[in-house]
């Protein structure tokens, strides 16, 4: 399993600790130069220093924008093409006929991306929360956008988990990488969208949590159903 999935861990990792390493340059010393940028503006009302304000603010947020649908696109290859490759190519039904059982194969399919999504969002939510809040005066978003909602919480790493579980199943009934692949991201988009569109607006921050935690609820609800599919479809046709 470690072998299969070296190439995308490998390629994780790193996405991860660039995300990570980008917040940190960007906190640490991007702001105390746009903010010498704009205290050398004259107090005039006039427009200087506009353009370092807005690089920052933006950069910022394509970080968190990037870091969050990129866990979409990780889990669903990992869900999706990997297990519609395996049983596309054959390999599955020859790890069946051996020493290992149909669900154990599918627990570590799943298993070790789940830990590998799990980890990162261990590592990049906390490291985001902090880059977000340290200088809020030089940040054009706030909580209501879509990936500054789900990053600053589980939520991010709930869809991740979920995009993952759906792929799977996808990838189990369809037998084919590039259609499970398809499927599974554009399964995740239209739950995100949906649930999107139920937040409540505005948002004020002592209504922060119930949202984001009841969000995350449903998201892990939908990916344990998943789950169980995936499970349950793999037991029938093995049976």
């Amino acid at each position: 399993m470690l072998r299969l999935h070296r190439t995308a861990l490998i390629v994780w990792g790193v996405f991860v600790a660039g995300c990570v390493g980008c917040l940190v340059w960007l906190t640490e010393v991007t702001a105390g130069s746009v903010r010498a940028t704009l205290d050398a503006c004259p107090r005039d009302g006039s427009m200087c220093g506009i353009g370092a304000w807005h690089s920052y603010s933006e950069a910022v947020s394509w970080v968190s924008t990037v870091m969050y649908y990129s866990y979409w696109a990780v889990a669903a290859w990992a869900g999706g093409a990997l297990i519609g490759r395996e049983l596309e190519s054959g390999t599955a039904r020859l790890a069946w006929s051996q020493s290992v059982s149909p669900a154990r194969w599918l627990t570590a399919k799943l298993a070790l991306p789940a830990g590998a999504l799990v980890l990162g969002g261990a590592v990049f939510v906390p490291v985001y929360r902090w880059a977000w809040s340290a200088h809020r005066d030089l940040m054009g978003d706030d909580l209501l956008f879509n990936d500054v909602f789900a990053a600053h919480g589980p939520l991010a790493v709930s869809y991740g988990l979920c995009a993952l579980t759906v792929g799977a199943l996808t990838g189990l009934l369809l037998g084919r990488p590039l259609p499970a692949l398809a499927i599974s991201v554009a399964a995740t988009t239209l739950l995100n969208r949906t649930l999107e569109q139920r937040r409540p607006d505005p948002l004020p921050p002592s209504d922060f949590w119930p949202a984001h935690l009841t969000e995350t609820g449903v998201v892990l609800t939908i990916t344990a159903l998943a789950t169980t599919a995936a499970f349950g479809l793999l037991h029938h046709r093995t049976a």
